[in-house]
């Protein structure tokens, strides 16, 4: 037996794995809610850590183990791989599937343990809103899925939504982008197997008779084309009102994408302006400021900062190819501009890449206040003076350096003010 991964729990390694799974003693076996599965699953528990462990061949252990752990280092919503189990031999010699461990997500739930008569025709769907932003983000990714069912994903109920995790990996596939094609093979998919699910829900007596499994599983790919759309589609605006463009970042935001930059160009009348938004994996900002401004900040911060200068970039009408020098004139009229109006005796209330976010924060409200928008340097002058001047000193009650983000870097949100100077 041979046994690869990162194991935090050794007693993992001692577990039967001589014993085919479906034979594993109930005293050993966690009774969780499963899903459907075509392999045998069971959950063991390890010093308070709940496990899964799946019996797959050898050469899709491997893979899907690998795919896991690709997608886990991206951020993405999925199960952690743990390990994987090669080289089983029962104990009259004969060869075992391979096993693959992973975390077992907390709080998670299977589709079937939420589809029942008592599951009202909104609360499905949110299941299938949440499953269209988990299939979205897996295509940013590049990732095709090639099997996106209910069976094959986890959901946590979040506060009135629900979140959508990955389970199965084993049929999909990492490639730098996905083609129009691939994702809408992927999307059809993803469509006939929720009809499907859902009709074996309502000949078990156990799908509300107010959702009609057809119905709902095209309404998947209306969902997925709607969110898509305001993910990646152009938008059409003018150089003196950009508000539309800060409207659409908030609402990416509020649906849990982050926006890494923008694609802008200039349409033949001179007035108006063409704004793709272009999503990214984290700690892409961090890297990104740093690398076209040398200010070094959380990621959020980061986001932030790079949301206002992508808004500059636009003012100013310098195109990607210039986009070094706007940077480099954006924090000497925009970032310097702040900590250099912030008397010295604020500037110990919080760090540089904090004041600035809360700027920007203020200014977005007091342009929602007037109904238009407010002049940056009136939106430094008034939050000096009526946010800042209250705030206590972070620097002497925390002991922060220069440059160390606070905790309440954890909550921003990102918005891109709009400019009018």
């Amino acid at each position: 037996m041979r046994l690869t991964g990162s194991l935090s729990e050794p007693e993992l390694a001692f577990l039967p794995w001589a014993t085919p799974l479906e034979e594993w003693p109930d005293d050993l076996v966690v009774a969780l809610p499963r899903g459907i599965s075509r392999h045998i699953v069971r959950f063991v528990r390890m010093n308070g850590v709940v496990y899964a462990v799946k019996e797959v061949e050898e050469h899709y252990a491997e893979r899907e183990y690998e795919l896991l752990f690709d997608l886990v280092r991206r951020g993405l919503p999925t199960v952690e791989p743990v390990g994987i189990v090669l080289d089983r031999v029962a104990e009259d010699g004969e060869p075992l599937p391979a096993a693959l461990i992973t975390r077992h997500l907390e709080f998670s739930l299977p589709y079937r343990a939420l589809f029942s008569s008592s599951l009202r025709l909104e609360t499905a769907n949110r299941l299938l809103d949440a499953l269209t932003v988990l299939l979205v983000q897996l295509h940013l990714a590049g990732f095709s899925w090639n099997d996106c069912s209910l069976s094959n994903t986890l959901f946590r109920r979040d506060a009135g939504a629900f979140a959508a995790y990955l389970v199965d990996a084993e049929t999909g596939e990492i490639h730098p982008t996905l083609s129009a094609g691939q994702r809408r093979y992927d999307l059809e998919m993803a469509a006939t197997n929720v009809a499907g699910e859902l009709m074996d829900l309502q000949a078990g007596g156990r799908l509300h008779e107010g959702i009609d499994p057809i119905v709902t599983g095209v309404s998947l790919r209306t969902r997925y084309d709607r969110l898509w759309e305001e993910i990646t589609g152009p938008l059409v605006i003018t150089r003196q009102d950009r508000y539309p463009l800060e409207a659409r970042v908030r609402r990416l935001n509020g649906l849990g994408f982050d926006v890494a930059e923008l694609q802008v160009s200039t349409q033949e009348d001179g007035e108006h302006i063409t704004v793709t938004p272009k999503v990214v994996d984290a700690g892409h900002h961090t890297r990104r400021l740093m690398q076209l401004t040398g200010l070094d900040v959380e990621e959020n911060q980061a986001q932030r900062l790079l949301n206002d200068l992508d808004s500059y970039r636009v003012k100013i009408g310098v195109g990607r190819e210039d986009e070094e020098i706007a940077a480099h004139r954006w924090v000497t009229e925009r970032f310097e501009r702040v900590m250099t109006d912030v008397p010295p005796q604020l500037r110990g209330k919080l760090e540089p890449a904090q004041i600035f976010h809360e700027v920007l924060e203020h200014r977005w409200f007091m342009s929602e206040r007037a109904g238009a928008s407010v002049a940056f340097g009136d939106a430094i002058t008034d939050y000096i003076t009526t946010i800042l001047s209250a705030k206590p000193d972070e620097q002497a009650v925390l002991g922060a350096r220069a440059g160390v983000p606070s905790d309440d870097t954890a909550s921003l949100r990102i918005t891109l003010p709009r400019e009018d100077e």
